[in-house]
């Protein structure tokens, strides 16, 4: 993979990440599962996929979803990524349909859906870096201002602007979302505070530079804060108790040592490493 992700790591069955977790099954049928148990997926649900990535979440959720779901609409700004997730999801034929469109500019028109899913994407929208506490442009502070939305007092930071807008559209249309991302103000599982170890809890979003372009790790607290200016309910967590992260000495052991004699040993510390930032979102 050119872009480590969480849901591309746990995809397959055959996946060594799988020895990570307790109950090894695909990520989209993790997330799936809690979809079910929240009540966000009934029968003949309509859901819509925002940034599908290989399609390999999806095509885990409609596998483990109970026959629920009537139709899914498939958006994404990259074509070639589009031809993909159609490959992928052929078997499931006329109940998924793609669309070719930015997020941005889909989101107003999107109605008639009962969830969207933003699935490990939203730190590819747009951010503002370089920002000055004592220099803010108009806009920026007038957002900062109606959501209550914290800075630092001091020295330059990053603001989520796309991901802010794209739940300001959320919050307006009314219809539920799953949220997924990097954080730059993870939550860690109690019991598993070494995970902490080396990570900046409260830090502002930061660079991430992949391959032939950037992200930025999401500041959720500013995520939820807008989500809450509209009245709408969140829950948040981490991916760690998520996915059901296995908390043994011997992870701890290596985590806090840096030490791994094997490649598998080097896998779960990779995996560590980064399923610690991830953190979701679901706004009602």
């Amino acid at each position: 993979m050119r872009e480590y992700t969480i849901n591309e790591s746990l995809s397959s069955l055959d996946s060594h990440y799988m020895a990570c977790i307790e109950e090894p099954r695909p990520f989209g049928q993790i997330v799936a599962e809690k979809f079910i148990r929240l009540g966000l997926l009934r029968q003949r649900s309509i859901v819509m996929e925002a940034g599908g990535g290989y399609g390999s979440f999806m095509e885990a959720m409609l596998s483990s979803s109970q026959g629920l779901i009537k139709k899914v609409l498939m958006a994404d700004l990259s074509p070639c990524l589009l031809r993909k997730q159609r490959k992928r999801l052929e078997p499931f034929g006329d109940m998924v349909s793609f669309i070719n469109a930015d997020i941005h500019e889909i989101l107003p028109a999107i109605s008639g859906i009962d969830l969207l899913i933003l699935n490990e994407v939203i730190g590819d929208l747009d951010t503002m870096a370089g920002l000055e506490p004592d220099k803010l442009p108009a806009g920026i502070s007038a957002l900062i201002d109606k959501y209550g939305l914290d800075i630092p007092d001091n020295g330059k930071f990053s603001l989520n602007t796309g991901a802010i807008k794209a739940v300001e559209e959320v919050c307006v249309k009314g219809f539920p979302a799953y949220i997924s991302e990097h954080s730059s103000d993870p939550i860690i599982p109690e019991g598993m505070t070494w995970l902490a170890k080396g990570l900046d809890i409260d830090g502002w979003p930061r660079e991430i530079r992949l391959y032939a372009h950037s992200e930025y790790t999401i500041r959720f607290g500013h995520l939820i804060k807008v989500a809450q200016y509209f009245g709408r309910e969140i829950l948040s967590g981490s991916y760690a108790e998520l996915v059901g992260l296995r908390n043994r000495s011997f992870y701890r052991f290596m985590f806090e040592s840096g030490a791994c004699s094997t490649p598998e040993q080097e896998i779960v510390l990779e995996f560590l490493d980064h399923i610690r930032e991830y953190r979701w979102l679901i706004i009602f």
